[in-house]
């Protein structure tokens, strides 16, 4: 019979730490952007689907960025749901990635089982880790949900037997999600029923990324003869399947650069990715054709996709590649899910044994005969309709729980989700002011002096701020919201407004630095620089006076006062550097680099900053030396080129291998 348990999984792992504290207000950071070149040769429907609501800012969310790399054996909790053939491993902590999925008559594991728990700057907003099958929603990028927990209970399965649902609230684009995972007696297929739902009142933008890391000593098969080229000189464009510049990409060592490969899958071909070793054994992911994409991501054989792969993991572990499966042909796109609607489907993953060389034609076709003689492409489509009317099956026995903001939305719009409750038990500390602010109509001041916490910016929630007591703290929340309804002249004014509330008052939750580093931002991002590092520099000595005199050095993640105020010391110094870096005001940068925590300066990030600020003060040997003594930036993003270019300043020789993560070519 097929069994769902709670186990323990234990691993090397890095801690999460502590989130950033200061509001995302910034334009998101993202890769994956068009270049104008292109966007004039795209098919009609995709061009629409590209320009459709991209996602522009990350709020409400924070940044995650407090992790480090220094790894320690720790538990993690795991749910597995097993039967006769296959053993899935899921961590419904960390999003509910599914980490292994083995298959028992074989003995061979079907995924990249990354051996480590080692987060990196990939997700959205920044905690991600590589290995398993990841369920990406929300927009384009790695989900903000790669580090968080989802709920999860058992559930009736349509077979007679049980189901582990998963379930969270995707906050970016405000839609609940649930993932329905079984293995029907005796199948050699894990089974996956997914569904969105918008239970608004107007259409909402949909995403979604199933996305599955492999063994890269593989060839990846998918049914086509083309596919959209996607690399991080950001051109999209036409390449024939599977040869590319006299090269055969469908096996990833072939590629020398980080790239994305979006196959355009016929309209009436089974939707189907495969990725096979050299023995023709390997792992197939097939569904309904409402997933209608199909994708391979290499990290290429070059130093800095090399260099990537080591990071997120441990020396002598084997290299990956990633397949997915999407809603459309690229993840550049985002589809228009109408009011009061959703959308659903089911994927099949399991073994597969197919020869992978030769002809493309020919292993495409054997493959495909040896999925449908495995699992029938009818079968796929019965599965999806018997599993329909379960989905709204009310879940059994809670086996984890995600966060309370489900619980927040569920009780200020009254909806009803059958399947996927958001029960009220499940608010917590993040969400009671906002609980307040909706039943009695305001904020509460803070228990304790600490920063504020994170800021609620849907239309019903800002139209909540704007009428509520202006104090300081409803004022930095409503021009936060404010900020992002691109209203940006109303939330200067706010902000302002809280500033002049406070006055020369010196009470612990008269804080002025939040409403000061908020003006900074808007300065900054209107040209006015100079007055934003005066804003910053402002905005630093306030905290710095009133922070608690016994933060200083607390790395710690256990999500206490003394944590939340180093996080935000640390994260304000170094926006603070930065403008006064770009200003030219580098004795007034030292000052602030001086009132660091010693434990802060000690961070891979910070002595990256401390060289540029040597630099800067045209102490280029000892800007130099920071290199020589060795620093690991463990929140380097995807793309970023800050360490190369730091680099170039210093020195003519090539850039170390333990610091170059560069994912293009050249000038590209």
């Amino acid at each position: 019979m097929t069994t769902i348990r709670r186990e323990v999984l234990t691993l090397p792992a890095a801690p999460l730490g502590t989130d950033n504290p200061l509001p995302p207000l910034r334009p998101l950071d993202e890769a994956h952007r068009i270049d104008d070149r292109d966007r004039a040769r795209l098919p009609r429907d995709m061009a629409r689907q590209v320009d459709y609501e991209p996602l522009r800012s990350l709020l409400p969310l924070q940044v995650r960025d407090g992790y480090g790399r220094v790894r320690r054996p720790r538990e993690l909790d795991a749910l597995v749901i097993e039967n006769d053939r296959l053993r899935a491993t899921v961590l419904p902590a960390l999003g509910g990635r599914v980490a292994s999925l083995h298959h028992k008559p074989t003995d061979r594991e079907l995924l990249y089982a990354n051996p480590v728990f080692q987060p990196a700057n990939f997700a959205l907003n920044g905690a991600w880790f590589s290995g398993g099958i990841e369920w990406n929603i929300g927009a384009t990028g790695h989900t903000t949900l790669s580090c968080s927990p989802v709920h999860a209970a058992r559930v009736p399965a349509p077979d007679g037997g049980e189901m582990l649902r998963l379930w969270e609230w995707e906050r970016l684009r405000d839609l609940p999600f649930q993932v329905d995972l079984w293995l029907p007696e005796g199948s050699d297929f894990l089974y996956v029923g997914a569904r969105i739902r918008n239970p608004h009142e107007r259409p909402a933008p949909t995403y979604w990324w199933s996305n599955i890391a492999v063994p890269d000593q593989c060839r990846v098969l998918a049914p086509a003869d083309e596919a959209w080229h996607f690399g991080y000189e950001r051109r999209l464009r036409s390449v024939p399947v599977p040869e590319h510049d006299g090269v055969d990409r469908t096996y990833p060592p072939n590629s020398t650069y980080a790239a994305d490969y979006f196959y355009e899958v016929p309209e009436d071909r089974r939707r189907w990715i495969a990725a096979l070793d050299e023995h023709g054994h390997g792992l197939v992911q097939t569904s309904t054709d409402v997933l209608r994409g199909r994708k391979l991501f290499v990290w290429g054989t070059g130093p800095g996709g090399r260099r990537w792969q080591e990071w997120l993991t441990e020396p002598g572990t084997g290299g990956y590649c990633e397949i997915q499966a999407g809603l459309v042909r690229t993840q550049l796109e985002h589809v228009k899910l109408e009011a009061e609607s959703e959308v659903s489907w089911l994927e099949a993953y399991g073994p597969l044994d197919a020869p992978p060389g030769g002809d493309w034609h020919t292993a495409l076709r054997g493959a495909e005969e040896r999925l449908e003689a495995a699992l029938p492409r009818a079968d796929v489509d019965a599965a999806y309709e018997a599993w329909r009317p379960y989905a709204d099956g009310e879940p059994g026995e809670r086996l984890a729980t995600g966060s309370g903001w489900g619980a927040l939305e569920v009780l200020r719009a009254g909806w009803k989700l059958p399947g996927t409750p958001f029960d009220e038990v499940t608010l917590g500390v993040e969400q009671h002011p906002w609980l307040q602010l909706l039943r009695a109509g305001a904020l509460p001041e803070p228990e304790r002096h600490e920063p504020p916490g994170g800021t609620l910016v849907a239309r019903p929630w800002r139209d909540m701020l704007e009428t509520t007591a202006a104090t300081p703290l409803a004022e930095y929340h409503l021009g936060v919201a404010q900020w992002h309804g691109d209203d940006r002249a109303q939330a200067v004014r706010s902000w302002e407004r809280g500033l002049m509330s406070l006055g020369d008052s010196r009470a612990p939750a008269a804080d002025r630095w939040p409403l000061l580093r908020c003006l900074a931002v808007a300065d900054q991002e209107g040209g006015h620089h100079e007055r934003a590092a005066d804003q910053y520099a402002q905005a630093f000595d306030d905290l710095c006076v009133r922070r608690p005199e016994d933060t200083g050095g607390n790395e710690g993640g256990d999500g206490d006062g003394a944590a939340r105020w180093t996080a935000a010391a640390a994260a304000l110094g170094r926006e603070t550097i930065g403008a006064l870096l770009a200003v030219g005001r580098t004795a007034d940068a030292r000052a602030v680099w001086e009132r660091l925590d010693p434990g802060t300066r000690a961070r891979g990030r910070f002595r990256l900053t401390e060289g540029e600020l040597l630099a800067a003060e045209g102490r280029e040997q000892e800007a130099r030396a920071v290199f020589d003594e060795g620093f690991e930036v463990a929140d380097l993003r995807e793309g970023d080129e800050s360490i190369g270019l730091l680099w170039a300043r210093l020195d003519d020789a090539p850039l170390p291998a333990r610091h170059d993560f560069r994912m293009r070519p050249a000038g590209g």
